[in-house]
């Protein structure tokens, strides 16, 4: 399994980005995709996530209604629009393979793409 994240960059405070997840090497109906991020010295948490087949979607509290994750099934990519981002948004931003129940509980990793959010 391989996931390919771009879309990063540097952006004002209350600009937009879009990140996007490219999937590939198996096959994730029965799993979700997920964006966590990790901002210098601390944990990495979970931001977003959305199951591969129904679509069901999960978001972290400190994101809901600024950020928006879709998917294209015939592209094998997630999107994450992120709007009115914050200082605090900045951190690497990684796509993961979940579970397909929790949607939280990463199986696969891509590499992270950096989003900076100036104030």
């Amino acid at each position: 399994v391989q996931l390919q994240a771009s879309g990063g960059g540097l952006v004002q405070a209350g600009g937009s980005l879009r990140l996007s997840c490219a999937a590939s090497g198996g096959t994730f109906s029965n799993y979700a995709i997920a964006w966590f991020r990790q901002a210098p010295g601390k944990e990495r948490e979970f931001v977003a996530a959305i199951k591969w087949s129904g679509g069901r979607t999960n978001y972290a509290d400190s994101v809901k209604g600024r950020f928006t994750i879709s998917r294209n099934n015939a592209k094998n990519t997630v999107d994450l629009q992120m709007n009115s981002l914050k200082p605090e948004d900045t951190a690497d931003y990684y796509c993961a393979v979940v579970d397909g129940y929790t949607m939280k509980a990463p199986r696969y990793w891509g590499q992270g793409t950096q989003v900076t959010v100036s104030s």
